[in-house]
């Protein structure tokens, strides 16, 4: 076979002492397709002068200039890791073969739980390869579809969510275009499905919340040019009147005295109380509350510590119901009397229990509330005095989402997933406390033929973490298999069996083809309530770290895989998790593929919303912070070193976890290598943080990461 190479393109221009292209590795190829992959990375400019001191210790950021991404230097640099991902990927084997796999994963009907209002059931239905679900609306449950509104020719860009007025009239959608996290809000007219001249900017991080003739939303202020490097604080709460100017929007609260604050709204299903909730991170909120219909009547408090957090379940007059930890780490529902909100009146209507109460809503005179038994969901129903009316429990270790209810319906509906099952729709029957099946998907995936197992193996100081490992019945386990192994443990993030857990249909593509996958359970995350994850946060981060080696060390030791065979991936904060693992342990892998990574733990906090995740990490402000950081910190952390065949993933317009993390970390992680594996970035020009825009990105996506995982693996 002739010998093939991939070349690159340097990086020439302003940057004058850019003076070629470095040789890099060469890899064998398996099969008749290619023999030889030759590396070549693109130069790249590394300014000496750069040097931040924390706390009197100088800390070298020789790619600070990366943060300027609209420079045409950084657009250069772009362009030639572009080049440099695309021709390497293009001669990858199967990966034909997997875009087209893909696209048969994703062409078959996919629901939403439907919600009711009026005389009419809305629906949302994807009919498979559709970039967005349309909206449709029947006249009885199993009634005749027929269309409302359809985003994908509505010029809108990507849709995020609908909140659908009370009375059924209306229809608040926020979108965003390119992904971006900053969202737009127009108005659909339910009668006609045409959009209204309402047209509101600037939100981040806001749910929609009806009152009247109108809504209650939140937002920052403006962004600038500068918007990918800029801090976004001063969040406030604003109402909405229907046919008004945003500008003439009412200001209904805002803190000046504490920048990093969100703040949420949230109206009672009677429209009495409007709720909100103020919080500095994820664990933690204060909340206060009003009557929606005082204009000029202050907040009252209910809770003002952020130690604990509160969610409103529901009310039944002047009684509110909360979801909360404050002493109970696994979580209960308590009952607070608007005339005495003090906490020493408070009443426990549903006690914390052995297992963590995950969701709670109150509909028709019943408690919904979803409980994680070992990370699996259950189901139970109580009535309004906390006496337990049913508990369901559905097939196999699944996950479900969360229950759709409408105001006093008798009536909800939830989804119900597993690593092997795709999302099916439940109806589940208040008055008769009776579940059935609603719609179920038929998609070209045997079920059937996996298994999943959920073991518990030994961390390193000896805590029990559990672990789902996934694979087809019959496997040998005889060391031979690639693996790909999963995790977070940031944020309490739940890391649930679900179908599509990946977004871009990691796990069925690569069960197919024989492989296991492994999702770890670690400290961290919100499984197993707030002391699980508070044992692996802060001070105590690198636990989540070592759980997720000592579970990687599980997989090989018990013949699962081995290092030679073993891959792992996460996005967002399962992307730090990613970086610190393939840094801390670069002989335990054979591939990683961190997505959306937050990378620079020094600096994470200065870029947009970053800040929300100091309560979890710290920041390098604080000297006891600063110190922890620099030791897991992914980017400050690469030696020369052989590190495994590592493919990053990041979008232009992430403005949540902004792709400067990605753009040095890969950088110097390339400048580091000293073993033959490639360093490669795959940057999506359109995309946001949640994602890529179009079904067509998401097949392309998935096939790149599964032919490079698959490959590398040694398969």
């Amino acid at each position: 076979m002739p010998r093939r190479w991939v070349n690159a393109v340097c990086l020439f221009g302003v940057l004058l002492s850019l003076v070629g292209c470095r040789n890099g590795s060469t890899l064998e190829e398996q099969g008749d397709a290619v023999q030889k992959i030759r590396i070549t990375y693109p130069d790249i400019f590394r300014d000496t002068t750069r040097v931040d001191v924390y706390h009197g210790k100088k800390i070298a950021d020789p790619y600070h200039w990366l943060e300027i991404g609209d420079s045409p230097w950084v657009q250069d640099w772009l362009e030639a890791q572009r080049n440099l991902t695309a021709n390497y990927l293009s001669y990858l084997p199967q990966r034909s073969a997997l875009q087209e796999r893909l696209r048969k994963l994703w062409d078959h009907e996919r629901y939403e739980a439907p919600v009711q209002r009026g005389a009419y059931y809305y629906h949302l239905k994807n009919d498979g390869l559709q970039d967005q679900a349309v909206l449709y609306r029947s006249r009885g449950l199993y009634g005749k579809l027929d269309t409302v509104f359809n985003p994908n020719t509505a010029g809108i860009g990507q849709l995020h969510d609908y909140s659908f007025s009370p009375n059924g009239r209306w229809a608040a959608i926020q979108h965003a275009e390119a992904g971006s996290d900053w969202q737009q809000v127009s108005v659909i007219d339910l009668r006609t499905g045409e959009l209204r001249e309402d047209r509101l900017d600037h939100l981040k991080y806001s749910n929609l919340a009806w009152y009247g003739n109108g809504f209650f939303y939140s937002r920052y202020p403006a962004p600038n040019a500068w918007e990918l490097r800029e801090l976004n604080e001063f969040h406030q709460l604003y109402y909405h009147r229907l046919g008004r100017q945003q500008e003439e929007d009412a200001l209904i609260f805002a803190d000046r005295i504490h920048p990093q604050r969100n703040v949420y709204g949230e109206t009672t299903a009677d429209g009495r109380y409007l709720v909100i909730s103020l919080h500095e991170g994820p664990d933690g909120n204060a909340v206060y509350f009003k009557d929606a219909g005082q204009e000029d009547t202050d907040f009252t408090p209910i809770y003002s510590d952020f130690a604990y957090s509160f969610r409103l379940v529901g009310n039944q007059g002047r009684q509110l119901y909360f979801l909360t930890n404050y002493g109970a780490p696994n979580g209960r529902i308590m009952r607070v009397d608007v005339r005495y909100p003090q906490p020493e009146y408070w009443e426990e209507i549903i006690p914390q229990q052995e297992d963590v109460l995950a969701d709670g809503q109150l509909t028709g005179g019943r408690f919904i509330t979803t409980y994680l038994h070992n990370a699996v969901s259950e189901m139970k129903l109580f009535d309004l005095e906390g006496k337990l009316l049913r508990e369901i429990s559905l097939e196999g270790k699944g996950t479900i989402l969360k229950p759709i209810v409408s105001p006093e319906s008798s009536e909800a509906f939830f989804t119900y997933t597993s690593f092997t099952q795709p999302e099916s729709i439940y109806r589940l029957d208040l008055r008769e406390l009776t579940v059935e099946v609603y719609r179920t998907p038929e998609i070209d995936f045997n079920s059937e033929a996996y298994t999943t197992r959920q073991i518990w193996y030994e961390s390193y100081d000896g805590q029990r973490v559990p672990m789902f490992i996934i694979h087809r019945k019959g496997i040998d386990l005889d060391g031979s298999n690639p693996t790909l192994l999963v995790g977070d443990g940031s944020l309490q993030h739940l890391v649930l069996p679900q179908f599509n857990l990946s977004g871009i249909h990691l796990f069925p593509a690569f069960l197919e083809r024989g492989g296991i996958c492994a999702v770890a359970n670690i400290r961290g995350g919100g499984e197993f309530g707030k002391k699980w994850y508070d044992s692996g946060s802060g001070d105590q981060k690198q636990t989540a770290f070592d759980d997720f080696q000592a579970a990687a060390e599980y997989l090989i030791a018990n013949k699962y895989t081995t290092a030679k065979q073993l891959g792992i991936y996460g996005r967002s904060t399962g992307g730090l998790l990613v970086g610190v693992s393939l840094t801390q342990r670069p002989e335990l892998y054979a591939a990683a593929v961190p997505e959306a990574g937050i990378l620079d733990m020094l600096r994470y906090h200065r870029f947009t919303t970053g800040w929300t995740w100091s309560t979890d990490y710290g920041t390098s402000e604080r000297p006891e912070d600063f110190e922890e950081l620099l030791r897991y910190s992914p980017l400050h952390n690469i030696k020369a070193d052989a590190y495994p065949a590592t493919l990053v993933l990041t979008r232009e317009k992430d403005d949540r976890a902004v792709p400067v993390h990605s753009y040095k970390f890969v950088s110097e992680l390339q400048a580091k290598q000293e073993g033959d594996a490639p360093i490669l970035i795959r940057v999506d020009r359109e995309g946001g943080h949640d994602g890529l825009l179009t079904i067509n990105d998401k097949i392309e996506e998935g096939a790149d990461v599964l032919a490079f995982l698959w490959y590398h693996l040694g398969t």
